[in-house]
């Protein structure tokens, strides 16, 4: 790798981005997850050839996507049809009172407790730990559990894409290649609200994960260009296990929080494709410095 290589980390968009199936990489198989019954009828046979021969094994499979709402692998599916539109998307998908902002479950209940188990611990302890973000002042960068190859990445390219791709092919939704993934507290004696803002991406994903809370919702007014004044604001429930996808330039804010305590991720997804153009922050054309990791998603190529 040349040394302008190292210093400005390379991400590549296909423009055909197709999503038609998982990679089981123990097998080296592609499949389609839509339900247990299916998966078995179209998999078992050529599974157990490929050596998942015993039923803890083939139960080991299942347990890869078993993370996720049946609902939302459903939603997903059709999003892979040939022949799906956006229209045809909406008869599956919930659109909110604020506009083009989407609600859909997307993990199981157990996962959420499972995963605000292990935020729990990680935040307890001494490892050292960023803050999520210039606003946010409790919550954990997922990357720093090492969440983001094993999980943020295939959820994102394999679940997320196809749903944005036909969401939101307008700003960037099709060429999603790399993301910053959070979660973020609110609790009575930490952060309670945030303020009227928009986020650093070209779409966000927001999942309440839990624990137990009262009020706290989202509002969303116009996209970040309209003035405040001229905007009339909406508000989006919070619901455990469920998720809101909108465009990354939507200004939005939290309301305060009354009782309890809510975790909730937040996956900024990002396409170099259109901010390399403009940064979405500045709205300047971009002048690159050296970053860590996905950084903030620009590359050195339009």
């Amino acid at each position: 790798m040349t040394n302008e290589e190292d210093r400005n980390p390379q991400f590549y968009i296909c423009d055909c981005f197709t999503t038609d199936n998982i990679f089981l990489k123990d097998y080296k198989l592609h499949v389609i997850f839509v339900s247990e019954q299916q998966f078995r009828l179209d998999y078992e046979a050529s599974l157990r050839r490929l050596g998942c021969v015993t039923d803890k094994q083939f139960e080991d499979v299942l347990d890869k996507e078993s993370y996720l709402a049946p609902k939302f692998r459903q939603i997903v599916e059709h999003c892979r049809s040939r022949d799906i539109s956006e229209e045809r998307l909406l008869d599956v998908v919930v659109e909110e009172a604020a506009a083009r902002v989407y609600r859909f479950p997307v993990f199981e209940k157990s996962f959420c407790e499972q995963l605000l188990e292990e935020l729990e611990h990680f935040e307890q302890s001494s490892a050292p730990k960023g803050r999520p973000n210039t606003m946010n002042q409790y919550g954990i960068l997922l990357n720093e559990m090492g969440f983001d190859e094993g999980f943020i990445t295939p959820f994102r390219e394999h679940y997320l894409q196809p749903l944005a791709s036909l969401l939101f092919p307008d700003c960037g939704g099709s060429c999603l290649d790399s993301h910053k993934a959070f979660v973020v507290k609110y609790d009575l004696n930490e952060d309670l609200d945030l303020s009227y803002h928009y986020d650093n991406a070209e779409v966000t994903l927001n999942v309440s994960l839990g624990k137990d809370f009262t009020e706290g919702n989202l509002y969303f007014g116009d996209m970040k260009q309209v003035p405040l004044g001229e905007s009339e604001c909406s508000e989006v429930e919070h619901r455990v296990t469920e998720g809101l996808l909108h465009r990354g330039q939507h200004m939005h804010g939290a309301l305060p929080i009354s009782t309890g305590q809510r975790w909730n991720l937040i996956i900024w997804m990002r396409a170099s494709r259109e901010r390399n153009k403009l940064c979405p922050m500045c709205n300047r054309r971009p002048s690159l410095v050296k970053g860590d990791g996905m950084a903030d998603g620009f590359t050195k190529h339009c």
